[in-house]
């Protein structure tokens, strides 16, 4: 992939502090990520990148993988709330599986090169189980107990693992095959599994 050209450096005489540097850093590193790959970045094209020194990045992050996740992170915030309000339970889910597999999509290149034989480690699990109990966990429950107020399921009695599986297995096949999932898996995930799931707990009817 071809190199992209360096970022514009910031006003003579200012100084970039606090978050708005540590943002600057964080975006460099992306970019030259997504530039030269894992295996070829380093803390000098970074710094270059980010128009500062080595010793700005080392002091925050002393190994080339805490660098990379903490960009990876920036990157890929959660799914903002709130969740999707379509009026049905089905379409809310495919929405929201939707904004996840859009954010997988956007770091399925750098989790690639984390996830191969020469840094594989728990870091990038850690990640990932992170955002999928953010999407899984509150979020879906709260698809739920609006299905349930609209009079569509009894949201009570829906166990947590039935809650949280659409998006763990969007997320599980993506750091399987380490793209995001199609969107008739997706559909497949929701219409297959899990709707049947939540009408056998929570008399669903879809």
């Amino acid at each position: 992939m071809p190199k992209e050209a360096k970022g514009e450096p910031p006003a003579p005489g200012r100084r970039r502090r606090g978050a708005e540097l540590e943002a600057a850093l964080l975006q460099a590193t992306w970019e030259e990520l997504l530039a030269v790959g894992y295996h070829d970045l380093t803390y000098e094209a970074v710094a270059a990148r980010a128009h500062t020194s080595r010793t700005v990045l080392y002091r925050r992050w002393p190994q080339r993988r805490d660098l990379v996740l903490a960009a990876l992170r920036h990157r890929t915030p959660p799914v903002p709330p709130p969740p999707p309000d379509t009026g049905a339970l089905r379409t809310d889910v495919l929405a929201l599986l939707e904004q996840i597999t859009t954010r997988l999509t956007e770091i399925a290149p750098v989790v690639q090169v984390l996830t191969d034989g020469r840094t594989r480690g728990s870091d990038l699990g850690d990640f990932i189980t992170e955002r999928t109990r953010q999407g899984g966990g509150d979020t879906m429950t709260e698809l739920l107990e609006r299905a349930g107020r609209r009079g569509e399921l009894d949201a009570s009695r829906i166990p947590a693992r039935v809650a949280a599986l659409p998006v763990t297995l969007v997320a599980g096949e993506m750091l399987i095959s380490l793209r995001a999932p199609s969107r008739a898996a997706v559909t497949e995930v929701v219409d297959e599994l899990f709707l049947p799931l939540v009408a056998h707990y929570g008399g669903a009817g879809g």
